[in-house]
């Protein structure tokens, strides 16, 4: 089981989502995406929350609200992150996600320190957990088919990507060669370079 919610303080909303149990953790972690970022409360256990970013944006640009958005949840589904104030949330991007045989299930590291952030987060602040609530959906979702299905469109998007440069460079090549056979008829053109009857005819009269 998958559960979904939508952070929609922002237009297009974003897209949170977390597992049931440590478990199904196990299957967001061999089936994460790239452009999601995973979010967990530091040094307690909690929830593993993944934000889904849009194509082309980083963790850098995530929005300030949907941060807190994020933060906000992780922090509710903690038995003792929802207790405490002032915990510490840790987010990084998916792949900066390392999972070991030796770890036990659910369990994740890091592969660079240096690319996880961390974020304060005060107090639970229910407003924002209910409105979250309110958008929560329940699924049991192939997460395999769906990321074989992203991969492959991301195949075919590179696919039209090379296309089009082959067709740009084919296209440049062409401007290239019309424009040095226009150089060269003009240059054959020029006066210098021509030769008239009256220059045939003095030839031949030096000839004879």
């Amino acid at each position: 089981m998958v559960f979904y919610f939508t952070s929609n303080v922002v237009s297009p909303p974003y897209k949170i989502y977390m597992g049931l149990d440590k478990y199904e953790n196990e299957e967001l972690l061999r089936w994460g995406w790239p452009e999601d970022v995973w979010f967990h409360v530091d040094k307690m256990s909690s929830a593993h929350v993944y934000l889904r970013l849009p194509k082309g944006e980083t963790v850098d640009s995530i929005p300030a609200d949907v941060l807190t958005d994020c933060a906000q949840l992780v922090k509710a589904n903690s038995i003792q992150g929802n207790k405490a104030n002032n915990i510490a949330v840790v987010y990084t991007p998916f792949c900066n996600l390392k999972k070991t045989a030796s770890m036990d299930v659910g369990q994740v590291g890091f592969h660079r320190q240096k690319e996880v952030r961390v974020i304060t987060v005060e107090k639970r602040i229910n407003e924002i957990v209910n409105r979250l609530n309110k958008t929560k959906e329940e699924r049991q979702p192939d997460l395999q088919a769906e990321k074989e299905e992203r991969d492959q469109e991301e195949r075919r998007e590179e696919k039209m990507k090379k296309k089009e440069q082959r067709d740009r460079e084919k296209e440049e090549e062409r401007r290239r060669k019309e424009e040095e056979e226009r150089r060269s008829y003009s240059n054959l053109m020029r006066p210098e370079n021509m030769t008239s009857n009256q220059d045939v005819m003095e030839d031949e009269d030096d000839f004879l």
